[in-house]
């Protein structure tokens, strides 16, 4: 054995240190380092496997089953996607169209008559019933009203129960105007048919009835699960909750929230689920509003009071709402990984003991989450306090029994080594703010000038925007503190510095753990993981022993390694996506940086330290900030980082054929012009269409309309336009665009009440199948009264925003308005109305197609004709 590799595994330090200084002549005292090539082993190795583990792990999908495996009982993904085929067969399915209210209702009719002729007769009975749900709801500041919209619901019962707790099973089947859904949601669709195939074809029985609903309005503001919960004569007895909707297409799907504050619908999943996936982490960042979706789960808790699971498709958000989601971006094997796992939840659920008494049951939140796909851990939210609080404690108890260690093993006094300590701390400290702002500093100049979304095609581009800076905030302070630092010999400074860090993040799992995020657990774990090799080594004498406490950390490190850095990936690869249709007012580079960020920390943050075994760290330092300004270079100054690619990463481009009208009091017209009305989804906004080909002459912001007009004078769509309206961009175009039919709006009589103090008028609106109606009373008058919700008119103020929707049922909408103006005076104006009508169904006349036309192959239009009218009555 040469010297080197004696001094390492058998000599103590201080004599090992000694010898070597003496042979090789070194001032620094302890100055022993490996060779130069170490410093890159370490960061090539954890990179290969991130690469040949990490990600195969995170997008590995079950072999599907086939016809031919029918007589195994299990779900056939041969089965679904042939009915996935007629599903996108039949179009885009908008609520209102003969797509959505007839030809897609009766495929699903006619695949549930199929399945129930095949029923096992003496084990089930199966209903069938189409609902058509009238009804009204108050959410996201608005009255979302709804009026003959269809839902397809069947409930499976097994003979002789005597269970009045039903399980639902819920998805819809309709669609934004350009999409086919054929992923959001028709894969949940094409589950649940098979599901209830498997599922009424076997001699398996179960005891709480299934109620599988397949609703025809989600994408409208979720009004059909309003319809059923609210209105359904079997929703009363609906206690728990398996919701299945997308924002993606094509992979696994994530169980993104559960319960809520029932624990044990996550042994459900635990027990039911065939391939995990999911993490607490999901349920809190979906649950702060980050995500830009809703699903039907918030209103079956909302208005139904209902506990349970929501499962989304989330990889691959790219085709989102899009032309191109589509079946060839969704492999047969993704629909056997969502059957199996719907298969084994609803035969779970449906045999679940806990359902007989819901209020025996324990409460409380829980934290879970699946390792690489592999298991699911899970535990309650109370012992998971405890368990942060516990691994912090037993870290910094540790570090410190290492730190009398090393002050006994180098004859140095413990009052200095813990002054080194202290200062080691605060270089660490600064090493995990540089490793969280360099990221950060780098996402704000690449938006500050104009290249925030670089990303957005090309993720590689995140290991030298934003892994490379946050490494390179790791390794720095450190590397500087070594090199100045003599306390005690080198191994023993690098030891200090991994203690540093793990000091630091005690502190942050003690801080985020009593400011109650359950998410803290991602910490807890990387501690434990850090604790087990400092315990082990100082129990052992391989803590004293120059480098070779380094050993059994790095073998244990490889579990928080690949879990942090599959967690952390999941999060970018779902979040990217969701970045192009954030909006313009956010820098999605801050959150992608700091997700990046954070995961390199909880990932790297041990191991980027060992660099500075190196004789020749340096190097590695210098390797990070050429990859940084490299990656830098190349989202600003080349193809590589435009955001945008055809079919795949496509901009998207939502906007309004727009006419809109203005009538004044005495019903003259003020205005009649005609333009396209852009809602901008990006941060990138119209930039890249201007610097097209694409004829964007007179293109204006729309602050001076929104200050002067109630809601800017625009047809604004729903909710989501509202919000964004003073970003929307304004086109005008000389021709009058052309609408289908134009709303109708008849005052059919205007009554004085008794208190003379007040006036009702009555009204009838002819309209398209989505309307939104808002009403703004003149200053001295008060809706005091109302035919819509009258609850909207205490908890909001005006302007009133009502936004209406039907299905199969196109009857005028009647509605009667109670005025109150203090004078008593009625012959002067005393509010106006604006009718905002979507026409949701055809493309627009020739003018505009040619203008959709003229859209660059990387965008993609979401569009349609609309108009708006104005009166004053």
């Amino acid at each position: 054995m040469g010297d080197k590799e004696k001094l390492i595994s058998d000599e103590p330090v201080e004599e090992g240190v000694k010898s070597y200084s003496r042979k090789h002549g070194r001032k620094h005292k302890g100055y022993f380092q490996l060779p130069w090539y170490f410093a890159g082993g370490i960061v090539l190795f954890w990179a290969l496997l991130f690469i040949a583990v990490v990600k195969p792990l995170f997008y590995r999908l079950p072999e599907p089953l086939t016809v031919e495996d029918a007589p195994k009982g299990g779900f056939i993904a041969e089965r679904a996607q042939a009915n996935l085929y007629d599903f996108e067969a039949i179009g885009t399915k908008v609520v209102g169209s003969d797509e959505n209210e007839h030809k897609t209702v009766q495929f699903l009719l006619k695949e549930l008559n199929l399945i129930k002729d095949n029923i096992q007769e003496d084990l089930f009975d199966m209903e069938i019933d189409l609902q058509l749900a009238y009804g009204a709801y108050v959410k996201w500041n608005l009255v979302n009203m709804y009026q003959g919209i269809q839902n397809v619901v069947v409930k499976l019962t097994p003979k002789g129960t005597t269970s009045e707790n039903y399980i639902l099973v819920n998805s819809h089947f309709d669609s934004q105007p350009t999409s086919p859904s054929t992923g959001d949601d028709g894969h949940m669709v094409v589950s649940i048919l098979e599901v209830l195939r498997v599922i009424s074809s076997s001699r398996k029985s179960f005891e709480h009835p299934i109620v599988f609903l397949i609703n025809g309005s989600e994408e409208n503001s979720l009004q059909a699960s309003h319809g059923f919960i609210a209105y359904h004569k079997w929703a009363k007895n609906c206690k728990a909750v398996i919701n299945l909707d997308a924002a993606g297409s094509g992979g696994r799907e994530l169980m993104f929230q559960s319960g809520p504050n029932y624990p044990w619908l996550v042994k459900i999943y635990k027990d039911g689920a065939k391939h995990y996936f999911s993490t607490t982490m999901a349920e809190e960042i979906f649950q702060t509003g980050l995500v830009p979706s809703y699903t039907d789960f918030d209103i079956f808790v909302e208005y139904g009071n209902l506990i349970g699971l929501d499962i989304g498709q989330c990889i691959n958000g790219f085709v989102y709402h899009t032309k191109y989601d589509r079946i060839d971006v969704i492999p047969r094997a993704a629909l056997q990984n969502t059957g199996d796992n719907l298969l084994g939840l609803v035969q779970t659920l449906s045999n679940a003991t806990e359902l007989r008494d819901l209020s025996g049951n324990p409460t409380g939140n829980t934290i879970f989450f699946d390792v690489l796909g592999l298991y699911l851990i899970s535990y309650s939210a109370d012992v998971g306090v405890k368990l942060n609080y516990a691994a912090a404690a037993a870290a910094i108890i540790l570090i410190y029994i290492s730190l009398l260690r090393i002050a006994e093993k180098s004859s140095v006094s413990s009052e200095q080594i813990l002054s080194t300590f202290i200062l080691v701390l605060v270089v660490q400290l600064i090493a995990f703010v540089l490793a969280l702002a360099l990221p950060l500093l780098v996402a704000y100049g690449l938006d500050k000038y104009g290249f925030s979304l670089s990303y957005f095609a090309t993720p590689s581009l995140l290991i030298g925007l934003y892994i490379c800076p946050s490494l390179l905030g790791l390794t720095l302070p450190s590397y500087i503190y070594l090199k100045l630092a003599n306390t005690v010999c080198f191994a023993q400074q690098v030891q200090l510095a991994l203690h540093g860090h793990a000091a630091v993040l005690s502190i942050l799992c003690i801080a985020i753990n009593y400011y109650g995020l359950r998410t803290t657990y991602v910490i807890t774990w990387t501690l434990a993981f850090y604790v087990i090799p400092l315990a082990f080594n100082l129990l052992t004498t391989l803590h004293d022993r120059g480098y070779s406490w380094t050993g059994i950390l790095k073998i244990v490190q490889v579990a928080p390694f690949m879990y942090n850095s599959y967690l952390f990936y999941c999060f970018i690869v779902i979040l990217t996506p969701m970045m192009g249709r954030f909006g313009v007012d956010t820098n999605p580079d801050l959150i992608i940086g700091a997700l990046t960020a954070l995961g390199t920390i909880l990932s790297m943050g041990f191991l980027i330290l060992l660099v500075n075994m190196s004789r020749r760290s340096g190097f590695v330092l210098i390797g990070l900030l050429a990859a940084t300004a490299a990656g830098v270079y190349i989202a600003s100054s080349t193809d590589i980082g435009f955001p945008y690619r055809p079919k795949t990463n496509v901009q998207r481009v939502p906007y309004l054929q727009v006419r809109r009208v203005f009538y004044e009091y005495d019903g003259t017209v003020s205005k009649d012009e005609s333009g396209y009305l852009f809602n901008v989804q990006d941060r990138r906004g119209l930039t890249p269409l201007l610097k097209s080909n694409m004829d964007l002459t007179g293109l204006v912001n729309m602050t001076s309309d929104c200050a002067k007009y109630m809601m800017c004078g625009m047809p604004l769509y729903d909710h989501r336009w509202v919000e964004a309206m003073e970003t929307t961009m304004w086109l005008p175009r000389k021709n009058p665009v052309w609408t289908p039919a134009e709303p109708i709006l008849k005052q059919l009589n205007k009554t004085v009440l008794a208190d003379g103090k007040s006036v009702q008028m009555e009204f009838e609106l002819e309209t398209s199948d989505h309307t939104s109606i808002f009403i703004d009373p003149n200053e001295d008058v008060i809706i005091s009264d109302w035919s819509f919700l009258k609850e909207y008119l205490t908890t909001n103020s005006p302007p009133y925003h009502i936004y209406y929707s039907f299905g199969i049922d196109n009857t005028p909408l009647r509605f009667r308005i109670v005025l109150k103006k203090a004078d008593g005076d009625f012959t002067v104006p005393l509010f106006q109305i604006g009718i905002s009508t979507h026409y949701m169904h055809v493309k627009g006349d020739d003018e505009s197609i040619r203008f959709a036309n003229s859209i660059p192959d990387y965008a993609v239009s979401i569009q349609w004709p609309a108009m708006y009218k104005k009166y004053i009555f």
